[in-house]
């Protein structure tokens, strides 16, 4: 097929046709008999071509520039047509290259469904896009590159204006879609008017994104909105320019405002809430000419409807809180950034203060409130860090892992509680769970609570994931070394219900030997699997870990494990497993990688079970399960009839004994005397136990009965071996020393007649002329003593010279 293309010298018009750089010249431009790969048509020109294929539009474009020229005539404002007719279905642009004076303006209106500015490298979903430069002297500026359907409906530039559409080959437009109007001077490099009827969101750049925006201008956005509506502005990409003079800034013109205009720096949160329209407008500044910097924006503007509840606030005490920070977010952040198209789910700190993500720090006391129709969407991320450098600080602190109140009463849904637990090399972090205790997630024994803790350990050099717990198990403690990060993640809404009774809870111990122990205090009719950390990724080399069983008094634990071998192989020292008991004489069960578990056995204490692994070679790794249960002790039938025996023998015995003794007390005489408790009946002490000396108090003095109506009878029946001296005293005339003394020791014997048979006399008592006792008789009839001065001043004051020969009588 032939094209003819006929254009008018006055419409300043050129037509040319070239080769699309990225194909083959395969196909070529047929003039009469001349063949070549380009045509240009000038004005006042007609010329007929033909193609040498069939599909020219896969190897040529179009391109159609207009000239218009305002500074030295009339411009021929109205509506602009696509010119000339008749033109091949090729790839087309269409240029319009407006010429003005820099004293006044240019205003580009577009007609309905109006346009959208996309970023660089992206594309228009039907391929027609609309680029606009400003021209000021010979500086060009690209204003943006639009596409159909969105909500920019005029552009109004300083001077002049290079305008280009790009159709596809195959688009149906036959009309520009925009119109070119006169106006006064706007004073800055352009206003771009933005059109929000309803719920909408719009992405804005500034000019020549992401490249700089021009030193020390000024551009303006104007946006009309409904004055039902909310507007929030949200910042999510930009730079700053080195300044000289000036400071680059936001400024925010609102109706109604008090404070207009309102004036922000790109690093504050932009204001949020606005009710109706407002005009936004970026100023530049006076650049460092050695190291300029770049100033660029990427921002967006949200239009919604007022919530119901945008009134409500909520507080958030964080005052009393130390290094801990609160996150609201959408779900999903951050991996996950929602679509500028997505509904919008806004918190805000204040009334003009609202983000899609609001942090709050510890410290101070909050209000905020939400400006979103689905608060299921919104989540909670907190974080709290815990440190000590010093044990003698905070050895005795007990801090409560617990989520604070503020949170749990916000009706957001927490989805991550962390606490950052930060210790020195010496200092280890101990966590215990004294009522709920914790459950170690496994395979055979997984969590179905609504939230659990994972716990991990870590040092510059190495990482251990300790594992995955939930409360309602049998781990009382756990204590590790190095700094460790617990996460607290939630699962369902009944998060707020369960964890009411939270008792986790950690402090700060001394250095442990064991990368980590734990304590484990089973429920008795329950079966607790227990694995190493690092699931299922094993152990790291040389790293030792210890379980503390706890066995009730009344039971018997049963210890297993899920298989047969360690399972590696060591490149370098050994692998262990340890078990014993914690009680006097107990072995010690020790295995090696290379060797087979033990069998399951009964534990009758409480016992120990360690692993300690080696270097495994490669692909290898140490991964290891076992199980605990409970059985009551089941006693032997012997040893019960052994017991009942033994207790019947006792019983005899005892029913012997008492029949001796009580036929003894019929024959024996009563025994009658007084003793003084005032005597001193122990070993003399060490010198200067006594503030008083011997001539000072009265500790030689002691008082005995001896009445002789009362031990007559005794002395008859002795035939006059033994003859007391009756009513003699004799006083002491000697010196006394400086201890009390312990009074003479007295033999005492029931039979006289028998002992004077079988035993000899006592030897006679030795006066030593130094601690000699003094007695004090209630009558005149009373025997004289001396005591045994041998003994004095030993040391011992425990052992009463006062002995009881296991002999039955009373002899003086």
């Amino acid at each position: 097929a032939s094209f003819t293309v006929s254009l008018h010298k006055a419409d300043n018009t050129t037509v040319t046709i070239k080769l699309r750089p990225d194909v083959s010249p395969s196909c070529r431009i047929r003039i009469k008999t001349v063949i070549r790969s380009e045509l240009q048509i000038k004005p006042g020109e007609n010329v007929t071509f033909t193609f040498t294929c069939n599909t020219p539009e896969k190897y040529f474009i179009t391109e159609i520039q207009k000239n218009i020229d305002c500074v030295s005539g009339p411009c021929p404002f109205g509506d602009v047509h696509l010119y000339p007719l008749g033109l091949p279905r090729l790839n087309r642009t269409y240029i319009w290259d407006v010429k003005a004076s820099t004293k006044a303006g240019l205003e580009l209106k577009f007609s309905t469904p109006w346009l959208r500015q996309i970023e660089p490298g992206e594309t228009c979903p039907d391929s027609i896009s609309y680029s606009i430069n400003s021209c000021i002297d010979k500086a060009v500026v690209n204003i943006g590159t639009f596409c159909r359907n969105g909500s920019v409906s005029r552009v109004k530039l300083l001077g002049g204006v290079v305008m280009s559409l790009h159709l596809p080959w195959h688009s149906p437009l036959t009309t520009s879609g925009f119109n070119i109007a006169n106006r006064a001077s706007i004073k800055r490099l352009c206003i771009i008017e933005s059109i929000l009827k309803g719920e909408s969101s719009i992405t804005l750049m500034s000019p020549n994104y992401p490249l700089g925006f021009p030193e020390d201008e000024l551009m303006t956005w104007q946006f009309v909105i409904p004055s039902n509506m909310r507007a929030s502005v949200f910042f999510h990409n930009y730079s700053l320019s080195n300044c000289e003079r000036k400071e680059e800034r936001v400024e925010y013109y609102i109706p109604g405002s008090p404070s207009n205009p309102e004036v922000f720096k790109l690093s504050d949160s932009q204001p949020a809430n606005i009710a109706g329209s407002f005009n936004m407008s970026l100023q530049g500044c006076d650049q460092d000419a050695q190291n300029p910097g770049i100033l660029r924006l990427l921002f967006q503007v949200v239009v919604q409807h007022p919530q119901v509840d945008e009134n409500v606030t909520y507080l958030v005490d964080l005052s009393k809180e130390k290094n801990m920070t609160v996150t609201i977010h959408l779900e999903g952040w951050p991996s996950h950034i929602p679509l500028m198209s997505e509904p919008i789910c806004l918190i805000c700190k204040d009334p003009r203060t609202c983000d899609r993500v609001l942090t709050l720090a510890s410290g101070a006391v909050y209000r905020i409130s939400f400006l979103c129709k689905d608060l299921s969407r919104l989540r909670i991320t907190a974080e709290k860090g815990i440190g000590c450098m010093d044990i003698r600080w905070c050895q005795r602190k007990i801090y409560s892992l617990s989520v604070p109140k503020a949170i749990t009463r916000l009706p957001i849904r927490l989805y991550k509680f962390i606490w950052k637990l930060l210790a020195t090399d010496l200092i280890n972090i101990e966590i215990t769970s004294p009522s709920l205790k914790l459950q170690q997630h496994v395979p055979e024994q997984r969590c179905n609570t609504s939230y659990s803790y994972s716990i991990v350990s870590a040092t510059p050099e190495t990482e251990l994931n300790v594992g995955v717990f939930c409360p309602g198990g049998s781990i009382e403690k756990i204590q590790m070394r190095n700094n460790i990060t617990i996460s607290l993640k939630t699962f369902g809404k009944g998060f707020i219900n369960e964890s009411i009774p939270q008792d986790l809870k950690m402090s700060f111990v001394p250095h442990i030997k064991d990368e980590c122990t734990f304590t484990v205090s089973p429920n008795p009719k329950a079966k607790v699997y227990l694995q190493t950390p690092n699931w299922p990724y094993g152990l790291p080399p040389y790293v030792s870990i210890s379980w503390f069983i706890v066995v009730p008094s009344k039971q018997t634990a049963r210890l297993g494990f899920s298989r047969d071998r360690m399972g590696i192989a060591c490149e370098t020292g050994r692998a262990y497993v340890n078990i014993k008991e914690e009680t006097p004489g107990a072995e010690e069960t020790v295995r090696r990688e290379d060797e087979l578990l033990p069998q399951p056995r009964n534990m009758h204490h409480n016992f120990w079970v360690n692993v300690s692994n080696c270097k495994p070679v490669d692909k290898t790794q140490l991964t290891l399960q076992f199980w605990v249960t409970f059985a009551d002790k089941q006693i032997d039938l012997g040893i019960i009839l052994a017991v009942v025996a033994g207790a019947g023998v006792l019983t005899a015995i005892g029913l012997t004994v008492c029949c001796v003794k009580k036929k003894k007390k019929k024959t024996q005489n009563p025994m009658v005397g007084v003793y003084n408790a005032n005597v001193n009946t122990q070993m003399p002490g060490k010198k200067g136990l006594f503030g008083k000396g011997r001539q000072n108090n009265e500790s030689h003095v002691y008082a005995v009965i001896d009445d002789a109506v009362v031990y007559g009878h005794l002395l008859k029946e002795s035939n006059g071996s033994v003859a007391p001296e009756v009513d003699v005293y004799r006083p002491f005339d000697g010196p006394t020393g400086s201890l009390p003394p312990s009074p003479p020791p007295f033999s005492f014997r029931k039979d006289i007649k028998r002992s004077s048979n079988t035993e000899e006399e006592p030897p006679p008592l030795t006066d030593t002329g130094q601690d000699t006792y003094t007695f004090a008789h209630q009558k005149s009839g009373q025997s004289e003593g001396t005591g045994d001065a041998n003994e004095r001043d030993k040391g011992d004051t425990s052992v009463p010279l006062l002995e009881n020969k296991e002999q039955d009588g009373l002899v003086e």
